[in-house]
């Protein structure tokens, strides 16, 4: 049964309801893995799913009820009971505290009739190009590529039809010396892979080992460090699923102050803007709302709703905060979908490197790991350095320390406290690639991050 036709009968069978949605996808995926400088496996896996919202009138207000299923739909019955038991669901739910009208239909969309996208092993033809040069030497390579084009249709009882395809695509290369005694890591994200280089990832790793020819042991404490793109990224998009309005309001965020959330509150004289934008060229991203659970500052009564760029921080200053239809009804504000792509501007033309040059004596870090909340209020995260911390002295990286470091330190601080941001460009967020790639980051120089502890291993 095709997509379309699915999202009609299920339409069709939600007749009685206060209103219903169907979300239907298909993901289509390959994936090429090489370990030991030589090309191992490589796959392809297609998936869908549907997903039906169910909206019921019920003493009090309207209750919405979810059911999914990734089992192939191949008759009508199936749908009836999906349906079935989405208003069951419902019901047992009681008012919802987000309920809004359904979005009504806008224009119609010209993609809706055609087939879900598929990606194929040839996308990584340019990559696959570049191994050879890369694997060239004494050094070992293990990595790991993936390109995904995922396919959505979305269908509402108020008319609304839309489609779109989301690419996703990542490579990582984990680079060891020849007695395996050292590694390093370099990652990139991707559209398309035609923009990546993969012999110049491999040079990079490859000079991060040659940067660990001499370790180093270092105490915990607070160190001048040069947080490279990937590193701004993980901690920047933990700031950013952190912006939830309502929290803000209740007062249970570091966003909320003494007399309300705190936007407009300056947090940095740097002219930094975090912002997320569908339209962000080379990370475009669903132009409209799909959602198939409700939660703070999303709700499925908005699907279907535009989705526009947000300045989370607009030129220093906190700008807008998260809120749903429902959420900014209630509080007064504007509808602030949340984004999935993230990009820091406003830093310097510089690069890491000349960071580097100018930092007498500091850290420059890989990556980050295992990021996990602290303290709510102040937005204060721990997590671990992966991959490689090194010592810079006198404009030079000089060694490797010898171990990671725990690491304590709120992204807020991060903008508060930098003192130098660099050019902004793509990059991998490690810890959070498997739930947010898209995202273009600067280096930046913060004074006094605070390692808190040392972390055996390296």
């Amino acid at each position: 049964m095709r997509p379309q036709e699915v999202v009609e009968r299920t339409l069709a069978a939600a007749t009685g309801l206060a209103g219903c949605v169907v979300l239907v996808r298909e993901s289509s995926e390959v994936n090429l893995r090489w370990a030991n400088s030589t090309m191992t496996t490589n796959g392809l896996a297609t998936s869908a799913s549907v997903t039906v919202v169910a909206m019921v009138d019920v003493d009090g207000g309207t209750a919405a009820g979810t059911v999914s299923s990734s089992a192939a739909v191949t008759d009508v019955v199936q749908l009836h009971d999906l349906v079935a038991a989405a208003e069951l669901a419902a019901r047992g739910a009681g008012p919802a505290e987000d309920a809004m009208p359904l979005v009504e239909a806008g224009a119609e969309d010209p993609t809706w009739e055609q087939p879900g996208a598929a990606t194929t092993i040839g996308v990584f033809e340019k990559l696959a190009a570049g191994l050879p040069d890369a694997f060239a030497g004494q050094h070992r390579h293990y990595g790991f590529a993936s390109h995904e084009l995922m396919t959505v249709w979305l269908g509402t009882s108020t008319g609304v039809r839309r489609r779109w395809v989301q690419p996703t695509g990542s490579v990582e290369l984990n680079v060891k010396t020849a007695d395996m005694a050292s590694s390093a890591w370099t990652g990139a994200s991707t559209a398309d892979f035609t923009d990546v280089d993969v012999t110049a990832l491999a040079a990079e790793a490859a000079r991060r080992l040659e940067w660990g020819a001499r370790r180093v042991q270092l105490p915990p404490g607070r160190y001048e460090t040069l947080l490279p793109p990937s590193a701004v990224a993980d901690l920047m998009i933990y700031l950013a699923w952190s912006m939830g309005g309502r929290s803000a309001q209740e007062g249970q965020s570091a966003l909320a102050g003494p007399n309300g959330p705190r936007v407009g509150e300056r947090l940095t004289e740097l002219p930094l803007t975090l912002f997320s934008d569908p339209a962000a060229a080379g990370m475009e991203t669903e132009p409209f709302l799909t959602a198939g659970r409700s939660g703070e500052g999303v709700s499925v009564f908005d699907n279907g709703s535009p989705v526009r760029r947000v300045d989370w921080v607009d030129g220093g200053v906190i700008g807008e905060l998260m809120y749903s239809r429902g959420e900014a009804a209630r509080f007064g504000t504007t509808f602030t979908p949340a984004g999935d792509n993230l990009l820091l501007t406003g830093g310097s033309g510089a690069s890491i490197d000349e960071l580097v040059a100018r930092t007498e004596r500091g850290l420059l870090l890989t990556c980050l790991w295992y990021i996990r909340l602290v303290d709510p209020t102040t937005l204060l995260l721990t997590g671990l350095t992966r991959d490689g911390v090194y010592l810079v002295e006198n404009g030079e990286v000089t060694a490797e320390v010898d171990h990671n470091f725990r690491f304590n330190y709120s992204p807020l601080d991060v903008l508060r406290r930098a003192t130098e941001v660099g050019a902004t460009e793509r990059t991998l967020p490690r810890e959070w690639k498997d739930w947010f790639t898209r995202a273009a980051m600067p280096p930046v120089r913060v004074p006094e991050f605070n390692m808190s502890s040392v972390s055996l291993g390296r």
